[in-house]
Parts: structure tokens; sequence; C-alpha cells
């Protein structure tokens, strides 16, 4: 089932597109084939005139009934792609918006299949930093995790520095150098091959994303062919490793940053099965050893995978 024409330049972030995403949900159950119609771009306008879209919907509606449900959006090259449960089965509502935020495309197809999740990972991992950090996402559901829904990033984690006052940031927050997590070093967590390095990309103030370089500064480390670390948001300039090193646990890779798709300073790091970021699916990692703090206990705690909430040190 699919909407579709030539696509325009893209120029809409995340916001963007799922503002769309539940204007069409509206639309759809409430059968307003003309606000529909009203969402397209001109090049979809001519290609699909309310006449044959109205088919389309009605027909979609038919075999499918209402739109119950929507998912969170997963990027597929240019387009956003969103799981979407009817009463009757659920589908993929995939779309591309142009500069002007309009429909220049959209497609409804079955979901696409889950790639099954790899097994334990091999690799011992510590935790690539010194001091306190706050889990701000990391878990195994989309209530703890915001990246669950990426299968690559399914079990990754965003971690914040932590001061000793128990706070992540000083000062009023509107410069990055109010946040402990910013200047912080970065090590690599198990031995390892760099097969990535991005660099170059400034670091954001805080509050503002930079969705066109997700990932900021980043570097990749192979620790074996299917065992993969991610770890992203560097400081500009501050990474002292390029592709091809061959690095050691506890090395220095660089500085915790706020470049990429990051609202403040903070480290994300994830595992995955493939040394090609947009192929890997991610794996649940588990650290050798952590020192937990939570709900005001603090304990050691061995072979050990973060969850939002706790405060983690490696000390």
């Amino acid at each position: 089932m699919s909407l579709f024409c030539a696509l325009a330049a893209f120029g809409q972030g995340a916001d963007g597109y799922s503002k769309m995403a539940k204007q069409l949900v509206d639309l759809i159950n409430a059968g307003d084939y003309a606000g529909i119609q009203k969402k397209f771009n001109k090049q979809m306008e001519a290609a699909l005139p309310l006449d044959k879209s109205s088919v389309f919907f009605k027909g979609l509606k038919g075999q499918m009934g209402k739109i119950e449900k929507v998912g969170e959006p997963r990027s597929v090259g240019e387009w956003k792609v969103y799981l979407v449960t009817f009463e009757k089965g659920t589908l993929d509502m995939q779309i591309a918006l142009d500069n002007s935020g309009l429909i220049a495309g959209l497609l409804f197809k079955p979901p696409t299949a889950t790639k099954a999740e790899p097994e334990k990972h091999q690799t011992e991992l510590s935790l690539p930093f010194k001091g306190r950090w706050l889990v701000f996402w990391g878990g195994d559901t989309r209530e703890v995790n915001a990246h669950h829904e990426v299968p690559n990033q399914r079990f990754a984690l965003d971690l914040l520095g932590v001061g000793e006052d128990g706070k992540t940031q000083r000062g009023d927050g509107t410069r990055n150098e109010d946040y402990y997590a910013f200047g912080r070093e970065v090590f690599a967590p198990a031995d390892g091959k760099v097969v990535e390095v991005i660099e170059g990309v400034r670091d954001n103030m805080p509050g503002s994303m930079n969705p066109y370089s997700a990932v900021g500064n980043c570097v990749i480390i192979q620790h074996r062919e299917k065992e993969v670390s991610v770890l992203a948001h560097f400081k500009q300039g501050s990474i002292v490793v390029k592709a091809g090193d061959l690095v050691k646990r506890g090395q220095l890779l660089g500085l915790c940053g706020n470049s990429g798709n990051s609202s403040e300073p903070h480290i994300h790091y994830h595992l995955q099965n493939s040394a090609v970021l947009q192929d890997g699916v991610g794996i649940k990692c588990v650290f050798r050893k952590a020192v937990v703090t939570q709900d005001g206990k603090t304990e050691t705690r061995r072979n050990f995978s973060p969850v939002k909430g706790e405060i983690i040190s490696p000390e």
C-alpha cells in the first residue's frame, strides 16, 4: 500500500515528522480525506488527486480498521517509519516531508521483520569513564530507554556526569561548561580496533540539537567480528584516536561533549553486531563491575547492566 512521488529536498526535524504523523492518523481515523490531501505537497497532489487518494484511504480503513496506536519513529534514509497498530493488525507507516513540512512521500507496508537479537557478548566490558554518572536512558523497555525502538540502539545508554552535589549541572545550564559531563575523559571499554572516527562536528548550545549529524563526534571500536562499541557526542577537537588504531581497555579516546543529536553534554554508548553503524543490531551490554547508587543505597555489582535512574561509577 503506497502513496509516493518524487521526493523534494528534506529539511524537517524529528518534531516535524512526529507532529505530521499524529495529524495524519487523526485525519485517517476521521475519514477526512480532503484534510489529508491538504498535507500533500504539489507533486503529491498532482500524482494522487483527491479521487485516487480517497479510494486508497477508504480501502486502508476498510481492510485494517481504525488506528489505535503509533510507535516511536525510526529512520530509514531520509524517511521516518512508524509502527502503526490498527484494529485488525499492524503496518509500517513511512513518511517523507519536504522543506516546507508537507508530505512528499507516504507508504504503508507490512512491518519489517525484527532482526534476531544477538546472544550475550563475549567481550568483557568496563565502564568507559571515571567518576559518577547518571543513567538517563538505559534498560530493556521503551519506558526506561528512548532508544528501544531503534534496532542498533535497542540497549543503548545515555549517561550524564554527576558532581559531588549529586546534580548533573551547576549554574543556570545555559553553557556546556555548566554540566559536569562536559570535558570529562572517555575511555575504551575493551581492547579492539578503531574502525571509524567522526570528528569536526560543533558542540551544540544546551537545548539545541543537531539531527543532521546525529552521532556528532563519534568513535566506533570493533572488539570481535560481531561485537562493536559505539561511543558518541564527543567534544569537538578532543578525539585522540583515528581509524585503524589498536586500542587497549581504559585507553583515552577523547572528551565528553555535546555534539550531534544531543541537547546537553552526555555520553551515548551502545554495543552492536556490525561495524557498519546503520546495519547493526543492538546487544545488551553487561559491564564486569560497577559501583551503583540508587534510592540512597550504594553497592558494588558485577556482571551489571545499567538501568535508568541509577548513578554508576567504576570505582
